[in-house]
Order: C-alpha cells, then structure tokens, then sequence
C-alpha cells in the first residue's frame, strides 16, 4: 500500500516551534491525521492512503519525564486520551519527535518505544488502530512511517507541505529526458523529477480546460487525470485544443479527445479520462488521488464542490475564469483572465463572490430535474440561462497559461515572491495584471473555521447532505 502524508504548513511550522528545543534537546508532540482512502488509484491501480496533518497537540508539560540529545520519555495518560479521541472522531493518532543531532533516521530505541505505543493504541481502539511516527531531523527535514502491525512499520513514501506554496520534503529523481532538458535548463533538473512524480487533475476540458491540459503535458507532468461529462460540438471547434470536425461529428466525449492529444504526444503522460460530472461519486478516488486540481469548470456547483474538497483533503484547486464583457455602445465593457489558489489560509471561492450557492442550487436543479426548473423559470423562481459567454481562443489560452505558471510558482518561486498569489487578474485589454485581495467572511465555515481542514474523509462525503 503506497502511503503519503501531507502537512498544513502552518502545522509544520507549529511542530519545528514545538520540537526546537534552545538547549539541544530532544522534544516530542501528538499529531491528529485525516485519512483519506483511495481503493484503487486511477495511474497505479493499487490501494492508497494519504494522510492530513488536522490538529497538533502538545504533549502536557506534566508528563514530561526526561530528554537529552538522544532521548525523549513522557507518561502515556495524554497519549491514551489522544488515542480515545482518535476513535471518536474518525482519526489516525500520530506522534512526533526531533533528533536535533541530525542523525538521519528512526533509532532502535525509537522501534522500541514506538511498538509500545502502538500495542497501546491497539488494546485501546481495536484491531484496526494505526499510529504514525514523524521524526523531525535537524531543522527541517522530516520522515515518516506508519505502524500497522507489530512487526515493522510502513515507509511513508511522500511527504509535502501545502499552504503560501506546494513544498516537497521527499523528492524522488526522475530518468533525465531531452525532451524536457531546456525546462531544467531553467529551473533545474529537481522541478523536472517533482512534475514527473505529480498527478494533477482537470475538471472541466473545454476552451481553458483543454489548453491547461496540453500545457501540463508538455511540461512533463507524469500523470493527469480529465473531468468532464460534455461531447465535443460544432461551436468548441475553434477554442477546444485538439478537437477535430469528425469529433463534433461522432459527438465524442471532451475528455476522450483530449486525452487522445495528450497521448500522441508521446510524452509518457498517463492520462486517465472520466466522463462524469466532478460530483458524481464515481470519481471520488480519482480526485482524492491527485496531488493538485485544476478548477476549469464555469459553473458554480463545480466550483462550490471543489472550493470545499480543496480543504478537506489539502489538495489545492488553482480555480481559472475568463470573463468578456461587451458593452452596448461598442468595444469592451471587460476582458480579465483570473486565476485563484484554494488552500487553508486563502479567502475562499465563496468569500470572493467568485462561487454563489445560489445559482449552484439552480443548476443542480436543472442536472437533477430539468422540467421542474423550466417550469420554475418561466415563473421567475430561478435565474435560468442567457446567451453564451463570449470566448476566443486566444484568451482562454492566456487564462490557462497564467493558472500552470501559478503551478509553478508555488513549486520553485520563479517570482521570488516567497509564495502563490492568491489571486491574480489580467486585463487583457489593458496589459494590466494585478494580486487581488478579499475580506473573508468572519463566519466562512469554509476559510475562516479550521474544523475541515484535513479532515479527509468523512460520512456524508465533505459533510454535506443531499
């Protein structure tokens, strides 16, 4: 089973203060997790589990018993209560401790003890009791593994920090590839092995959606998973990358093109494609399989979904729009290509005016039963629909181009801006570019109140009824 583990920054932060000791000794705090289990994982096909920092707990300083440089020991009655908690709520309970020397691994004494405690956690919660162990060696560098019986724990295999940016502790090389040596030319070969390692999903594939995916592919991403229940029409032909007159002809799904696309490229991109609407529970391993999505959907239920999915699982949505205003007297009233990085810490669709439950609760009463939202909307009980959106090909390229390069500014800092923006618009008529900022709302239950942050999964899915 392939094990993951993926820390809010601001708890990756809270645990260096915690176990940073002035006089160089060792310290030890309690972590909750979120777990998030994916059955089969689209590009693997194997069982996964990935799990999300949700809580520190400090361990009481009254049950210190003794440190040094080598050593850390405590009484166990807060650890029993974490593990209590543990089961209550649906968690993993985890322990975490520093070697401030620097020695770069687990110590025998750490399997003894660690053992221990797991045999603690498995007389207090059951057969199914699972304890992660974090070491934090030296400053910065952290290591992890799970214990799931008592013969010898699970390698946690990739570790990563989401929050001002996506930061990779753990880094596997990838084979050097000339097709991407001008790439590493720039940014080094490093980026090349964490794109390689990457699996990014879209959701949505037509005009920003499909050109996102081509520019992710030829920037080597290793695997790309597609969203979108929508066939390829005659009007997509001149925004939607790949399309071809025969797809509009045999009404061939968006994501089965642009998946082909992506295929001929040959690349070695593995490309999964799911003709589903990003809500329907069919896709949910896919989803919670990827390390970033893109938002490239244009109605507010997608965007509400994925505004929440994105803290609840610590996969952060790089949300994309693209408006184009005419005005009544002629030329342009607005033409602005918006990118925005969802992740614990940023203002929220919601909270930016971006998403509104409203008009998502119309539209999933035109998916669920289009007669009575006819009917509704004849009577002005709902909005409905106008005349499409303008669209040019051009823009919704620019409005892609700028949502991957976010991507890579939260990966290596091109800026050198210390992170993502949070939100960036261009102006496309004007040359103007600017961060946009926004007040979040005090009562956001999305943004502002932590208590879904990481938590992963839970029943009903993302807590939501109905």
């Amino acid at each position: 089973m392939d094990i993951e583990l993926t820390l809010q920054e601001a708890h990756q932060a809270e645990l260096k203060r915690l176990l940073h000791r002035p006089d160089g000794t060792e310290a030890a705090a309690y972590v909750l997790y979120g777990m998030s289990h994916i059955a089969v994982d689209p590009w693997s096909r194997q069982a996964r589990l990935r799990l999300t920092s949700f809580e520190i707990v400090p361990i009481p300083s009254d049950d210190a018993v003794s440190a040094s440089e080598r050593h850390i020991t405590w009484r166990t009655g807060s650890y029993v209560s974490l593990c209590r908690r543990a089961a209550d709520e649906g968690l993993l309970p985890g322990i975490v401790h520093s070697h401030p020397g620097g020695f770069p691994d687990f110590s025998t004494q750490d399997d003894r003890n660690e053992r221990e405690l797991f045999r603690l956690a498995r007389n207090r919660n059951g057969d199914e009791a699972r304890l992660l162990s974090l070491l934090l060696i030296g400053k910065d560098r952290f290591r992890a593994r799970l214990w799931v019986d008592e013969k010898a724990p699970l390698e946690v295999g990739t570790i990563r920090s989401v929050g001002t940016r996506l930061i990779y502790t753990t880094v596997v090389a990838a084979t050097p590839d000339a097709a991407f040596d001008r790439q590493a030319r720039a940014f080094g070969a490093g980026l090349n092995s964490i794109l390689r390692g990457l699996r990014v999903g879209v959701v949505g594939c037509g005009a920003t959606g499909s050109a996102t995916a081509m520019l992710l592919a030829r920037l080597g991403i290793g695997q790309i998973a597609l969203f979108d229940e929508d066939i390829v029409e005659v009007t997509n032909l001149n925004r939607l990358h790949g399309a071809r007159r025969a797809d509009a002809d045999a009404m061939r799904p968006k994501v089965e093109v642009v998946a082909r696309e992506i295929s001929e490229l040959g690349l070695g991109v593995r490309v999964r494609a799911y003709q589903n609407w990003v809500e329907d529970s069919s896709v949910r391993d896919a989803l919670k399989a990827c390390d970033v999505i893109f938002g490239c959907t244009d109605d507010h239920g997608g965007r509400l979904f994925l505004n929440r999915f994105a803290h609840f699982y610590l996969i952060p949505v790089i949300d994309m729009g693209l408006a184009i205003e005419p005005s009544p007297e002629g030329g342009l009233r607005d033409m602005s290509a918006r990118v925005t990085v969802l992740t614990p810490g940023a203002p929220c669709l919601m909270c930016r005016g971006v998403a509104d439950a409203r008009a998502a609760g119309e539209e999933a009463l035109r998916r669920s039963a289009p007669a009575e939202y006819e009917r509704q909307k004849r009577e002005a009980y709902v909005r409905g629909g106008g005349d499409p959106a303008p669209a040019v090909v051009t823009f919704t390229t620019e409005a892609a181009s700028m949502a991957v390069n976010e991507l890579l500014q939260g990966l290596v800092d091109y800026r050198g801006e210390g992170r993502w923006a949070w939100q960036r618009v261009r102006r496309l008529d004007r040359g103007e570019e600017r961060r946009q900022g926004a007040k979040q709302r005090p009562d956001c239950p999305i943004c502002v109140d932590t208590h879904y942050w990481g938590r992963a999964d839970v029943e009903p899915f993302l807590d939501r009824i109905g």
